[in-house]
């Protein structure tokens, strides 16, 4: 579904992707970890067409879109919906608005068609009878689930997920873990998730690679990746050591 090829991109003279090659299985949940400052958000970044590489290719179903403009590239992005880490919510809009906005805006659609997806939208993430709420009347999870809701109302075949539970408490990131694994099997779509969240991103992914000096260092199953041999990413998956790596292997 999504494949970048020798992707490289520099900001000011300091090199962040150097040589990204990566394969995104579909309908799958793959996860990104690395180290803050890696370049993880500039990678998802140029998965959307929001960012356009210095040199290399992205592919999305075969499409190379890395070079398209204008209405072409608005074309692939329909396929998409991203997650950012605020959730990206409009305060002014009340959740009900923002989860209808992409339909109103983008499908043009009116009246109960709206409002019946967007209810069962707000349903599916837990959030039946809120949409009268504002976002600054919403804990840091509920705004999490709202964005995630406006996601979801698309029918996205890739979504792309910026640190989704940044700024949660742990039993709340649990659960938007747990709302975004159960939503990405239900409807089967891609998706690419950039985490810090170790060692719980092993419990949840289908694959997880890991971004280490611009590049791609690693790519597995959980429990295959746990087993690597590298000191520097061995180092970087226990950091806390609060689980075992085999502890975390077992934990579903």
């Amino acid at each position: 579904m999504l494949k970048l090829v020798g992707v490289t991109k520099t900001f000011g003279g300091q090199p962040v992707l150097q040589g990204i090659d990566l394969i995104v299985p579909e309908g799958k949940l793959t996860t990104i970890i690395g180290r803050s400052g890696e370049g993880k958000s500039v990678l998802l970044k140029h998965m959307i067409g929001l960012l356009q590489p210095d040199s290399g290719q992205v592919w999305v179903d075969g499409v190379e879109i890395s070079r398209l403009h204008g209405h072409a590239l608005n074309e692939v992005r329909k396929r998409f919906a991203m997650l950012f880490q605020g959730a990206a919510l409009f305060d002014s809009l009340t959740v009900f608005e923002n989860v209808a906005f992409p339909l109103r805006e983008r499908l043009r659609m009116k009246g109960q068609d709206v409002t019946s997806r967007v209810e069962e939208k707000l349903d599916q993430v837990g959030l039946d009878g809120m949409g009268h709420k504002f976002p600054a009347e919403l804990s840091g999870g509920m705004r999490k689930r709202a964005g995630l809701a406006r996601a979801l109302v698309m029918q996205p075949e890739i979504i792309l997920f910026d640190e989704p539970t940044t700024g949660l408490d742990p039993l709340m990131a649990k659960s938007i873990h747990d709302l975004i694994t159960s939503m990405q099997r239900k409807f089967g779509f891609t998706a690419v998730m950039v985490s810090h969240e170790i060692p719980e991103i092993f419990w949840i992914s289908d694959y997880v690679a890991i971004l280490k000096r611009g590049k791609i260092a690693a790519m597995a199953e959980p429990a295959e990746f746990q087993r690597t041999t590298d000191p520097e990413i061995r180092e970087f998956i226990t950091v806390g050591g609060t689980v075992s790596l085999s502890t975390a292997s077992s934990g579903g």
